[in-house]
């Protein structure tokens, strides 16, 4: 089967087109055929060699660990949920790093896999199943968002912080991001109701103007400086809930969190529910080839994109 895998960790140029062995599902496993993998941060990290606590990798591996299908075998020992055929989403991210979405075929545990939302494109729905994790993870059950809690976002056009706006903003909290003064009406659109420009100002500093109070929540896909100076707005008592691998490290009063999303079907029928209720809508700025993986990653990494990015296979 046709699939891009990483011999090697490094930059965008150890992406590489192959033909690879189909895998076989397992106990409990679904095999499905994909027609498009969301390219995330996390792959990135990936193709690094990054990768969370308790995760290891193999290589050769597939990158990937969100996508958007059909049901190609629903293998021995799952439910009989699942038909061949069936249109799901699936979060691949598992401990073993070895075989992703970047491929014809993925199999992944049924636990992580549900029906995608029926008024979505493959190519949409794609985008969706870890990043949409990671913003309900880190909002609901890391950081508690409550009805008009200030929440700060850090990246707020990404991949996961477009969805992160949507589902505070539907949970009735006040929200907040960070984003680039190109994408600040993107963000406003989404749930935003104040925008701040990192590379400008001190993000605490300009988030206390916004919440004299200061948040409740941080939910950092951003990492780094940026994160750091996130932790002065946060009043005592809040948490910042990262994604990012350079966490900043926790200050007086506040806890700093950092999440490791786990494949979860229930919340992905849930988010699939608001995007057929249209409370939840995934944006996709670029659609790329799979054999163009080298160009999504480079893209991803100059930043600026809104929304996420692609690969059609």
């Amino acid at each position: 089967m046709r699939a891009i895998v990483i011999d090697r960790f490094g930059g965008p140029e150890v992406l590489r087109a192959a033909q690879v062995e189909p895998p076989r599902p397992g106990p409990g496993e679904v095999l499905v055929r994909v027609v498009a993998a969301g390219v995330s941060r996390a792959d990135l990290a990936v193709r690094e060699g990054c990768v969370p606590p308790g995760c290891e990798t193999r290589l050769p591996l597939v990158p990937g660990w969100q996508g958007a299908g059909s049901v190609e075998d629903p293998g021995t020992g799952s439910s009989g949920r699942y038909r061949k055929g069936d249109r799901v989403w699936v979060c691949a991210r598992r401990p073993l790093v070895h075989r992703g979405t970047y491929a014809e075929l993925v199999a992944v545990p049924e636990t992580a896999l549900s029906p995608m939302p029926a008024k979505l494109l493959f190519e949409e729905a794609a985008v969706v199943p870890l990043a949409g994790l990671a913003a309900y993870q880190a909002l609901f059950d890391g950081g508690g968002a409550l009805a008009g809690d200030p929440v700060l976002v850090l990246g707020g056009a990404g991949g996961v912080g477009h969805l992160a706006l949507q589902m505070a903003r539907q949970a009735g909290a006040t929200v907040l991001a960070t984003a680039r003064p190109e994408a600040f009406g993107f963000v406003l659109e989404r749930g935003a109701s104040g925008v701040i420009d990192a590379r400008r100002e001190p993000v605490g500093e300009a988030a206390r103007r916004l919440a004299p109070d200061g948040v409740g929540l941080v939910l950092d896909a951003v990492g780094g400086e940026v994160a750091a100076q996130a932790l002065a707005a946060v009043r005592p008592g809040g948490r910042l809930v990262s994604l990012a691998p350079d966490a900043p490290q926790p200050a007086a009063g506040v806890t700093v969190d950092e999440l490791l999303v786990e494949p979860d079907a229930t919340i992905l029928r849930r988010l699939a529910e608001w995007v057929d209720a249209r409370t939840l809508r995934p944006e996709v700025q670029r659609i790329f080839p799979l054999a163009q993986a080298t160009e999504a990653h480079r893209a991803l990494e100059a930043g600026g994109v809104r929304g996420a990015l692609v690969l059609n296979l």
